[in-house]
């Protein structure tokens, strides 16, 4: 007979969502790590809302990034991508997943820092390339090697991305077990007894 874990996953998510209080957690990463789609099962385990900023953006520019990018260029993009992440950041607690550069603004991590806890979904590149080819819409990958252009950002962002306060490796396994990794880190971040096992949306 198994055994009950120590703590039930209702009472370590009770307790973690004690420790975050008004915080949002925040996901960081490139493009293709898993961003929102980690972002969402995670919301849905803590009962939180979820935000993804760059529908916000889309949502309050009117334009899809792609079109932002070409027609302002990417300093301007990331202007407008930081000042929607700091109106977000002051409604807490909620799940944010964050635009692969968003992080690099010293500006937007320290408003992180002081309004979330960040969550940086880390990657390889051959994951990240099979999952970024099955789309058009990366404007930095339009380039006749998209793979050298993911190289660069690995090179130029990981260092950065390191500074978050929690680190998942992720892969090609299912999301469910992916999230589940994320809130047992964010329970190790806060000292919470972790939930075991996964739980099944």
């Amino acid at each position: 007979m198994n055994a009950l874990p120590a703590n039930p996953p209702d009472e370590s998510y009770a307790a973690l969502l004690d420790r975050l209080g008004s915080r949002s957690i925040v996901f960081v990463g490139l493009m293709g790590a898993g961003k929102t789609a980690i972002g969402r099962k995670v919301a849905a385990m803590l009962g939180l809302p979820f935000i993804d900023s760059d529908q916000e953006i889309e949502s309050v520019s009117r334009m899809s990034v792609p079109e932002l990018f070409e027609r302002y260029g990417e300093p301007e993009f990331r202007a407008l991508e930081q000042r929607v992440i700091l109106r977000v950041l002051e409604h807490g607690p909620q799940v944010l997943s964050t635009g692969g550069g968003a992080f690099m603004s010293p500006q937007t991590r320290e408003a992180i820092a002081g309004h979330g806890v960040s969550v940086w979904l880390k990657a390889e590149i051959d994951l990240l390339m099979d999952r970024v080819s099955k789309k058009q819409n990366r404007p930095l990958l339009k380039s006749a090697d998209p793979r050298a252009v993911i190289e660069r950002l690995m090179a130029e962002r990981y260092p950065v991305y390191a500074a978050a306060d929690v680190t998942v490796p992720t892969r090609d396994d299912r999301k469910e077990v992916i999230a589940a990794e994320v809130v047992g880190a964010l329970c190790g971040y806060f000292g919470v007894g972790a939930a075991i096992g996964e739980v099944r949306s």
